[in-house]
């Protein structure tokens, strides 16, 4: 921690044609126990390369020989330094001093009362430094906020190359076992004599297909095969299913039968909408959905509303929704954004995805990747 600036040795720089009037200055501030150095410079050259040094502040007269003191305050904003700046004159009016502080000047302080200089300095440094603590805090967020978008980003890549992965396994291993069990029974079914045995088979043939239907179900769900077909294709068969299993009346528009789109974007549009479709089962407690896909002004919009129940001020502040927050931090992935609205007459979710492909490839190629598959089906017997 910093020390407090009365304890502190100072580096202040005077830009000062006059000898006499900076012996007085520098006076003034060691008799109210400033520890300062302070050199004096005078020409345009001395102050520019004065300026490559550090200095907790410029202390500036304004009438110089050839030059001003907004000549050199306009050298340190030049400079991009973030630096203290006092004007000090036996001559300058209060306008030319409230101009100079509104471009960028801490203070102002007349010769004839240097007893406020001291104080005068010790605010505009301690100012300075608050702000610049406070930038740097900011930035430290900004900085803090950017990794955690981007570990979010890992995960979502990271989840979904595991649910590929587990919807191999499931495709390979159990539904290759599931189909060859299929065949087997089926045989027995084709060769059994005995009719209480080809009813048990038949039992068992049945309970296998619905054990094959579940697995691929749910290895579709963890793997969207169906967008290698493009995003349309796959958000309308999402909507087909969708309405098949709940019974809920499930209306698709979209403003063409395929979208290109850049890598990435079709996986967080389509997850985004299956997010979307399941708070509706789960929660809306309504009769009709509405899914509109669009391209529009270089921006992709997928729009899922319902006419449900909807959704308090309270449902969405849950500390623990991490559904919603998981569709925000999703969508910034790939630059865009989610908005969601709600009322009695139903929820409405919006995203909204920029289509600037270098973004897009840059943040979304591992996710491609994840859903990238040899097309392949099950058999039946």
């Amino acid at each position: 921690m910093a020390a407090p600036l009365a304890d502190r040795r100072l580096r202040v720089l005077n830009v000062e044609d006059s000898e006499l009037d900076h012996l007085l200055i520098q006076a003034q501030l060691r008799r109210a126990g400033l520890a300062v150095d302070i050199p004096r410079v005078d020409t345009l050259a001395e102050v520019r390369q004065a300026l490559t040094e550090a200095w907790d502040a410029i202390i500036c007269d304004y009438n110089l020989p050839g030059f001003s003191g907004l000549v050199v305050l306009d050298m340190v904003k030049d400079a991009r330094l973030s630096v203290p700046f006092i004007l000090v004159s036996g001559e300058i009016g209060e306008d030319t001093a409230v101009a100079a502080m509104r471009i960028g000047a801490s203070d102002y302080v007349l010769k004839n009362n240097l007893t406020r200089l001291a104080p005068a300095l010790l605010h505009a440094i301690e100012a300075n430094e608050t702000e610049q603590a406070r930038a740097e805090a900011d930035r430290e967020l900004l900085r803090s906020k950017q990794r955690l978008h981007e570990l979010a980003g890992h995960l979502q890549t990271s989840i979904e190359m595991e649910r590929a992965a587990i919807a191999r396994e499931i495709h390979d291993d159990v539904g290759g076992s599931l189909t060859a069990i299929k065949f087997d029974l089926a045989w027995m079914a084709r060769h059994a004599q005995d009719e209480g045995v080809r009813q048990r088979v038949q039992s068992a043939l049945e309970t296998v297909s619905s054990a094959i239907e579940a697995s691929q179900r749910i290895m579709h769900n963890l793997r969207p095969a169906i967008l290698e077909q493009g995003l349309v294709a796959a958000v309308q068969w999402m909507g087909a299913r969708f309405e098949k299993r709940t019974g809920i009346s499930t209306l698709i528009n979209t403003t063409s039968e395929q979208i290109n789109l850049p890598a990435g974007v079709p996986l967080v549009a389509y997850r985004t909408a299956q997010e979307a479709l399941t708070n509706v089962s789960k929660h809306a407690n309504a009769s009709r959905v509405d899914i509109e896909l669009s391209v529009a002004s270089g921006v992709l919009t997928l729009e899922v509303s319902d006419n449900g129940t909807g959704l308090s001020p309270g449902d969405l502040a849950k500390a623990r929704s991490f559904g919603i927050r998981g569709l925000h931090e999703r969508a910034a992935t790939v630059g865009g954004w989610v908005d969601l609205s709600s009322s009695a007459r139903g929820t409405s979710l919006i995203l909204s995805v920029p289509l600037e492909a270098s973004r897009a490839e840059q943040l979304g190629q591992e996710e491609a990747s994840a859903i990238k598959h040899d097309p392949s089906s099950w058999g039946s017997a």
